[in-house]
């Protein structure tokens, strides 16, 4: 892995590598369901008890991730990544042998904390690639695209614990044998000359270099820290209504399992078509106004999702409300990208996503329980449209922060 001076174009080698590790990390996630059933039947546990075992594991993910995301940002991020993968398939490829219930709930809890190494080196690595919207689109693509295949196969193998576990294990291994062409954190800390009355503090470190603070970049670190808290909040907004849609549509328009397998099914199509639509897009509109209206439409279909009451309805409905939150994902995933080509926010917010949906199941039913279906997305829709103001300020000044990173880009290609 070589250190760079500036972002790289997204290629093949790079590229995978990001995506493989980042799919390794977030795939408990998407294999939850399974996992769940694949504790009941290994250690004969009942629903609850089964589910308090995933949810603990996807919250050593994220904890894990957010601690270790810091590192991700420097020299460190190939360590991580590969200690991370390492805990991943010894952790997980134990669990799976089954047998002893102890080393199966030891190995999943070591599993997810090696998860969140994962999650935290690809998030860091996915704001070294020249043109983040591009990158996230490509990267929404792949996760997509794999999880969907994956989701599909592992049934049809069956899931019992060496099925379910032992995916999760083998995953962390692929990911292991492509990350020696993860990306490095480009080092680069010159943004281009200051105007020569400007006043700026400075700050002389041990090594004796010469390094300016300039206004811009505390900007950005704001920036930083506030797209993490908002990206907590909507996320566990928009977790709440995917986990609870089952439910809700069964309850008001009598929607049967086989509509609500149409229904997730063509929620996957449509993040898939939002995901080739970034691409193809790139930045080109920017991320102020797309993120704003993607907010604020998905805060319309919420709302639209409680009080239909026709079962093909909700369907179309949920399907578009899941392609505006596929893209809404992604171009928050751009936005903390741009802010820092090092990584030092895009990876802490892919963990920061995991803590919502360790937890959303709980706080759905809670809301549902007190304020009923209407109430419930009342309450959701209300935070995408709150939300909607500080994430447009912050794509704000990551589109001002990629432009200074492109200057910077042209001016050394240039000299």
């Amino acid at each position: 892995m070589t250190d760079l001076s500036l972002r790289v174009p997204l290629r093949w080698p790079t590229a995978s590598s990001t995506f493989i590790i980042g799919i390794a990390g977030y795939l408990g996630v998407n294999l939850s369901p399974y996992m769940i059933t694949a504790l009941r039947e290994e250690l004969e546990l009942d629903t609850l008890t089964a589910s308090w075992i995933v949810t603990a594991t996807l919250l050593a993910t994220a904890v894990a991730g957010l601690a270790i995301a810091p590192l991700c940002a420097g020299p460190r991020r190939l360590a991580v990544a590969r200690v991370g993968l390492g805990l991943g398939a010894i952790g997980f490829g134990a669990a799976a042998l089954g047998g002893i219930g102890a080393l199966v709930i030891a190995g999943l809890f070591i599993g997810g904390l090696g998860a969140g190494g994962a999650v935290a080196a690809s998030g860091a690595a996915l704001a070294a690639f020249r043109n983040p919207d591009r990158a996230a689109g490509f990267y929404g693509l792949a996760n997509r695209g794999v999880i969907t295949i994956v989701l599909a196969i592992v049934p049809l193998m069956g899931l019992a614990a060496i099925d379910v576990f032992g995916t999760l294990a083998v995953f962390s291994l692929l990911g292991l044998a492509a990350s020696r062409w993860l990306p490095a954190a480009p080092m680069s800390d010159d943004r281009g000359p200051a105007a020569p009355a400007e006043a700026m503090p400075i700050e002389i470190p041990r090594t004796g270099t010469l390094r300016v603070r300039r206004p811009a970049e505390a900007r950005a670190a704001w920036a930083g820290f506030g797209i993490l808290v908002v990206f907590a909040l909507w996320a566990a907004s928009e977790d709440s209504l995917w986990a609870m849609a089952g439910v809700m549509g069964g309850d008001q328009t009598g929607l049967t399992a086989e509509g609500l397998g149409v229904a997730l099914s063509g929620a996957t199509a449509g993040g898939l078509l939002g995901s080739v639509g970034l691409m193809i897009a790139g930045n080109r509109f920017g991320r102020v106004i797309p993120l704003t209206v993607l907010l604020v439409t998905g805060g319309a279909l919420k709302i639209a999702l409680g009080f239909v009451t026709d079962p093909t309805l909700f369907i179309a409905v949920f399907i578009i409300w899941n392609t505006v939150y596929a893209m809404s994902f992604m171009f928050f995933v751009a936005t903390a990208s741009a802010l820092d080509e090092t990584g030092r926010w895009s990876g802490p917010l892919m963990a920061v996503y995991l803590v919502g949906s360790a937890l959303t199941p709980v706080i759905g039913a809670a809301i549902v329980s007190i304020a009923g279906y209407v109430g419930f997305v009342t309450v959701l829709a209300v935070a995408s449209l709150a939300l909607a103001i500080p994430a447009a300020a912050i794509a704000r000044v990551s589109q001002r922060v990629d432009s200074r990173t492109a200057l910077v880009r042209d001016t050394e290609v240039a000299a």
